[in-house]
């Protein structure tokens, strides 16, 4: 399917955060906002055709996610990346940023210590800070232009009220799809001292030619018992108004404490259009 990326679409007085806000935010409004991470390309078409079909309806009253919406995610997480994942494995959330926050107050307590890799999305920090979790910075480090993991510096950060590490796999902003061989040396560690992986995968669907990504939990049955992943069609298809993502748990325990936060807290129905969208896409 073909695409205008060179069409210009006039974003203003739309209720856009990254457009109708520059001004508050910095005072001007003729700047380039590079600030939030939304696309200006028009949603595709396909997508939008389903969301008018379900707003004819004209009843947008209580709902529930289909078989097909779980169908969608297992079928393009197994084309794409050959991942096979079980229908009961994935958990909604309203956005990844959210999922992050849960995590954090599901599989960690006040106290413990959450470790992060900067340079990295800023809503990590908050994430583990807001909640009374010490954040730990395994700063990555560059050579000859090139973004790497510190595994070296990883391993000595880890203390025994080590519970967690944030990964972001495809990493955002230093532009990394971090390769198998890589994602298993910090497996292996997290394997050894018992660190669950929460691993934001939303960029995952942006490699360039040449580049694969992995997702961490299909490394093995083993890795993925203590990897929380999120993922979400936003990014790719520029959904990020709709509120919709997906947290994908294979250990049943871990994911019977995170549907009970998610559920003691009222935020798992989501809204209908997000679910029609994610669908479609």
């Amino acid at each position: 399917m073909m695409w205008n990326f060179d069409e210009e679409i006039n974003r203003e007085n739309s209720d856009s955060v990254k457009y109708d806000l520059s001004y508050e935010k910095f005072g001007k409004k003729d700047i380039i906002p590079m600030w939030v991470a939304d696309m200006d390309f028009r949603t595709p078409g396909f997508i939008t055709e389903k969301l008018r079909e379900r707003l004819d309806h004209e009843i947008y009253g209580y709902f529930f996610r289909s078989p097909q919406y779980f169908d969608s995610i297992i079928s393009w997480l197994n084309t794409r990346y050959g991942w096979s994942v079980e229908r009961d494995h994935i958990c909604f959330s309203p956005g990844t940023v959210p999922a992050l926050n849960l995590c954090t107050l599901t599989f960690t307590r006040p106290g413990e210590s959450v470790i992060v890799q900067p340079p990295v999305y800023y809503p990590f920090f908050s994430a583990v800070e807001s909640h009374g979790r010490l954040l730990i910075h395994n700063q990555l480090k560059e050579k000859d232009g090139r973004w790497a993991m510190d595994l070296e510096s990883l391993s000595s950060a880890i203390t025994a009220d080590t519970k967690m590490i944030i990964l972001c796999n495809p990493h955002n902003p230093v532009g990394r799809a971090w390769s198998r061989d890589e994602l298993m040396e910090l497996a292996y560690i997290c394997l050894k001292n018992k660190i669950i992986i929460l691993s934001d995968e939303i960029h995952c669907d942006l490699c360039l030619p040449g580049y694969n990504h992995t997702p961490f939990a299909s490394l093995s049955d083993e890795i993925a018992d203590i990897t929380v992943t999120c993922i979400a069609p936003s990014k790719t298809f520029n959904l990020a108004g709709l509120s919709t993502s997906s947290v994908i748990i294979s250990n049943p325990v871990m994911r019977k404490y995170f549907r009970h936060k998610m559920d003691s807290l009222h935020i798992g129905n989501g809204n209908i259009f997000g679910s029609v969208a994610s669908c479609a896409a």
